[in-house]
């Protein structure tokens, strides 16, 4: 593994007009602060590193921060999750790399502790219910603003957007798993590479001198050297590999001594394990899969349960996938796992196993393979394929707010519209698009204007 971090990584970039070295501390404060701001789900959240890291901040440009997605988009896991991972891994190492992963994950996990627990004991408060029918149509907004922007920044070219438009076609109209969307991509953008590579080139002189006119020079810019931690070799990567591969079977293992190999904890860990292996295309790719065992193999909750506690996965910080958190909580709390007395705990532990094991194999994957897609830069026949996939992921999210947008401004029984929640959603969208008004300003008034209609009908 990687030497100690508690000094400033070294400069990355040769140019001495380039930022200084960010401490680790100031890395560390910006990760915690986007764990607890972290709404909208991962379009969202790409979208707020995007505007912090590559627009204000200057820590990566914008060529780095693209090739860093389109790898992570790629691996089964939550990808905003993971792409904070692999920044934090390049500006401060290994160490860098876990913090920025755990702060990421920690605040959503606390809150869906305690916001679960708060649903268990009191049910449903109107108030609350107000709040969290402000919040949706501002999530749609979120969504639709994110691809928005990071369309303008990928779709350069008519080929580039015909990509995104087949992969909203394809999943919105024909239904097609998003990891073949992906493979799709990845396979145009082989070809395309290797036929016509300027259209997948975003490193032309033209692309260069306007990114130089919009933006000053980052720390780890276009032509910054890879720095010696994220250097490939197959001794790190068997490594990395066989230290997480150890470490998931040591926590799994030290369960089943506890409490036996059928018992909810083990259970729990190695469904999760499993689970986070196959959340291609994000998390409502696999929560049919989570239903199918949480509900109806295990037990340990109800369908209406799983519903509402997507609700709350969708109106809190942290990647969607933390919905997990919420199963294992309520599967502990219903199992009673440490009795009757002892239930706030049990759900805890329980909500704990279940984050452990979702997000333990993609700290694995960046730290393990982060190398190897550094090595890749500046080959546009390596790069094509995850340029291509950039553009199809514009489509994905694209049609991942008209999946929001028909269950929040429509009445799900006879169809009719939502006057409300399109007004509040409209509102949200001229306030991201137009005025540029920032992401949890316009949530806390949404939220607001969802509390006073809820006391006006009420």
């Amino acid at each position: 593994m990687d030497k100690s971090t508690s000094r400033p990584c070294a400069t990355l970039s040769t140019s001495h007009t380039s930022p200084a070295a960010i401490p680790f501390r100031t890395a560390l404060l910006y990760w915690l602060k986007l764990g607890f701001i972290s709404f909208g789900g991962p379009a969202g959240q790409i979208a707020l590193m995007h505007a912090e890291l590559v627009e204000r901040r200057r820590w990566i440009s914008e060529r780095r921060f693209l090739h860093a997605l389109n790898y992570c988009m790629l691996l089964p896991g939550p990808e905003a999750t993971q792409l904070a991972i692999y920044i934090g891994w390049l500006l401060h190492r290994t160490a860098g790399g876990i913090a920025a992963g755990v702060l990421f994950v920690l605040p959503s996990l606390f809150i869906l502790i305690l916001l679960t627990w708060i649903y268990l004991v009191w049910g449903h408060v109107p108030a609350i219910a107000g709040i969290l029918a402000g919040i949706k149509p501002a999530v749609v907004a979120i969504v639709l603003a994110a691809a928005w922007r990071i369309g303008t920044r990928t779709l350069k070219n008519a080929l580039l957007a015909g990509i995104a438009l087949a992969a909203f076609v394809a999943i919105d109209f024909l239904g097609m798993p998003f990891p073949l969307i992906v493979l799709g991509a990845a396979v145009v953008g082989l070809a395309g590479g290797r036929l016509r590579p300027a259209l997948f080139d975003f490193g032309s002189a033209h692309g260069a001198a306007a990114g130089t006119a919009a933006h000053p020079p980052a720390l780890i810019d276009d032509t910054t050297p890879t720095p010696p931690h994220a250097r490939f070799s197959w001794p790190r990567l068997v490594t990395v590999c066989a230290a997480g591969c150890a470490l998931a079977f040591a926590c799994w293992a030290l369960l089943a001594l506890a409490y036996g190999t059928d018992g909810v904890l083990p259970r729990m860990g190695a469904f999760f394990g499993k689970t986070a292996l196959l959340t291609f295309g994000g998390a409502y790719a696999v929560l049919p899969y989570v239903v199918q065992h949480a509900v109806g193999q295990y037990g340990w909750l109800d369908a209406g349960q799983m519903i509402d506690g997507l609700a709350l996965g969708e109106t809190t910080p942290g990647p969607l996938i933390m919905i997990v958190a919420f199963v294992g909580f309520v599967g502990g709390w219903t199992h009673a796992l440490f009795g009757p007395g002892a239930r706030l705990l049990a759900g805890a532990a329980a909500a704990g196993v279940a984050t452990l094991f979702t997000f333990l194999p993609s700290f694995v994957f960046i730290l393990a393979g982060g190398p190897l897609v550094e090595s890749t830069r500046g080959d546009v026949r390596l790069t094509a394929p995850l340029t291509a996939i950039s553009a199809a992921v514009v489509g994905v999210i694209a049609s991942l707010a008209v999946f929001f947008g028909a269950h929040v401004f429509f009445n799900d029984g006879n169809g009719a519209p939502r006057l409300d929640a399109i007004a509040i959603g409209a509102a949200a969208a001229v306030a991201l698009l137009r005025y540029r008004i920032g992401t949890i300003k316009t949530i806390l008034a949404c939220a607001l204007a969802g509390l006073l209609l809820s006391y006006r009908h009420g």
